[in-house]
């Protein structure tokens, strides 16, 4: 930690108190140069008071080579493991592993790299050791590069081990390095957002106007949008398994996950491919399943037959506890919980206005001119119970319009929102995509660090996720909305689809299937970034924005930027 501190203390500052990690290939590159060291041997390393008594019994003394000793200082209040420990009578020098070669600099070592490796020789001479120089060892180049500790380097990593603590302690994570070229190839680059916090800690929000035609563009006036590092990258390479077929049975074989069902072979998918396991029904997972899946943080989200979203496997919760005692604070704050519905409900009200404009053909509809006052309505309101009363009747306006668009509409009788049961197909299809959307806020939410079960907007109630259906709000219209317009206006789903019973409607399974499809199709496609510029998946979006939302939060942004299209 002290090595990335040093490198980036906002780097150091995450991975340390924040608990953030994350995968990238110079990070597998060095896990796998290590295979070796990482096993520690059996040697028992001798005090130096002994090693003396034995180098005079002897006359002679042999170099004793160690690999992945944990050793800690008390006086220097620091804890390392070392790759390889030299010891030779009482003197002893650290050897560190590093993947790649040599760096072309007059050092040859790379500063982060030296205080490590000081850090280590500084525990040694506290165990009673003596220690002049330590080795960095290069992978790539086969060579070793000796790093003598003194007392300037000495100095250096000690003022940095006290900074460190210092920041920890001070419990601010560190600002983010601006325009570095350190940050491409930093492995958390996507879970620190460097650029994207820069820019928005220059934005203001939009300012309310009477046409949203003129609303203020959100990009700040020195203009360093353009030059916006892109996230990569820009959509998961991992997806979803879902598995509805009733009596299906998940297994592991291998590195992989195996479906089947009465003997049939259903599904034969690689771990590295799977993003999240979603379970219809009555689906079994065996304990080996259950076990790879959680430890790779492969969350298994349990629905009924319907579709009702009821639950989620996971490891560990995220260790950052500091985001949960701030969004604690924030939701029992009716300031703050004020300013951070406001902006979700916002942006709902603004994209559902966005569908409608696109397909009703007629841009001066008064449906338009109502949603953009409903719009400008929840931006100035001072009360949640007056934000959610906007909000509805923002959207019994807009689905008065939004139901006629859609293929069937009129035959199926659709005349509003309805749900518990749906006593529609189009309403059936909706609440089954919203069920599919909060699933993945869900994860997004616990991937972050959240508690997904505490929100701002929706009140806490027994086994809803609150933060993830007030998250959902300004992607309803964008992701489910569109998906079921799609789902119905292509022909993949039309009233013979559906099954109805006592007053209620339920989805087939070949319904459910196409659905899924639309929803996958939905998520994987790429739009331009309204604030940053660059290209995203949905799926990746609501990552991003979930994000933000916990750096307003930690209080490095302002306000949280809600996702508005154009």
């Amino acid at each position: 930690m002290l090595n990335e501190f040093t490198y980036c203390p906002r780097l150091g500052y995450l991975e340390w108190v924040q608990g953030e990690w994350a995968e990238n290939l110079e990070t597998l590159q060095g896990t796998f140069g290590h295979r070796n060291v990482d096993q520690a041997d059996r040697k028992q390393i001798v005090a130096p008071s002994e090693s003396k008594q034995l180098e005079s019994e002897s006359g002679e003394t042999d170099v004793i080579h160690a690999r992945s000793i944990q050793l800690s200082s008390y006086k220097e209040g620091i804890t390392a493991k070392l790759d390889l420990l030299e010891l030779e009578g009482i003197d002893a020098t650290p050897v560190d592993y590093k993947r790649g070669k040599i760096p072309n600099i007059p050092e040859g070592v790379y500063e982060p790299e030296r205080v490590q490796l000081c850090a280590q020789g500084l525990i040694l001479r506290d165990a009673g050791y003596q220690v002049t120089e330590g080795i960095i060892y290069y992978i790539g180049s086969r060579k070793r590069v000796v790093v003598p500790f003194d007392e300037t380097l000495v100095t250096r990593t000690r003022e940095l081990i006290s900074d460190f603590q210092k920041t920890t302690a001070k419990g601010n994570c560190p600002p983010p390095l601006v325009d570095s070229p350190k940050c491409p190839r930093c492995s958390l680059v996507g879970i620190c957002l460097p650029d994207e916090v820069n820019l928005l800690s220059q934005i203001e929000l939009p300012i309310v106007v009477d046409d949203l035609s003129d609303e203020q563009p959100r990009s700040p006036s020195n203009g360093n949008r353009d030059g916006l590092r892109r996230l990569l990258p820009s959509k998961n390479l991992a997806l979803p398994l879902y598995v509805q077929q009733q009596g299906a049975y998940v297994g592991k074989s291998g590195d992989r996950i195996q479906v089947k069902a009465k003997d049939e072979k259903l599904a034969d998918v690689r771990l590295l491919d799977i993003s999240q396991v979603c379970l219809y029904g009555n689906i079994s997972v065996s304990a080996p399943a259950m076990k790879e899946l959680l430890t790779r943080q492969i969350p298994i989200c349990h629905f009924t037959y319907g579709g009702w979203f009821y639950g989620i496997s996971t490891g560990l919760v995220h260790k950052n506890v500091e985001l949960r005692i701030r969004q604690y604070n924030a939701a029992t704050s009716p300031r703050l919980a004020l300013d951070v519905a406001r902006q979700l409900i916002a942006g709902k009200i603004k994209n559902s206005r966005t569908i409608l404009r696109r397909h009703l053909g007629d841009s001066e509809a008064p449906v338009l001119k109502k949603l953009a006052d409903y719009y400008k309505r929840a931006q100035r309101v001072d009360n949640l119970e007056s934000l959610r009363g906007i909000e509805g009747m923002a959207a019994k306006e807009y689905f008065a319009l939004f139901f006629p668009l859609i293929q069937g509409a009129i035959e199926m009788a659709v005349e509003h929102r309805n749900r518990r049961p749906p006593t529609d197909p189009i309403n059936a299809v909706l609440s089954f995509v919203y069920s599919l959307l909060t699933k993945e806020l869900t994860i997004a939410a616990q991937a972050v660090g959240f508690d997904p079960m505490l929100g701002f907007l929706h009140t806490p109630r027994y086994g809803r996720p609150s933060l993830a259906l007030d998250l959902a709000e300004e992607f309803r219209p964008l992701i489910a909305d569109s998906v079921t317009m799609m789902a119905f206006n292509n022909g993949e789903v039309n009233e013979s689809s559906f099954i109805k019973r006592a007053g209620a409607v339920a989805m087939t399974e070949s319904a459910r299937k196409s659905v899924l499809a639309n929803f996958e199709r939905r998520m994987e496609s790429e739009i331009t970034h309204p604030i940053f510029g660059y290209k995203l998946s949905y799926r990746r979006i609501l990552e991003v924005q979930t994000r933000l939302l916990a750096r307003h939060l930690m209080g490095e942004l302002p306000s949280y930027p809600n996702f508005c299209t154009r």
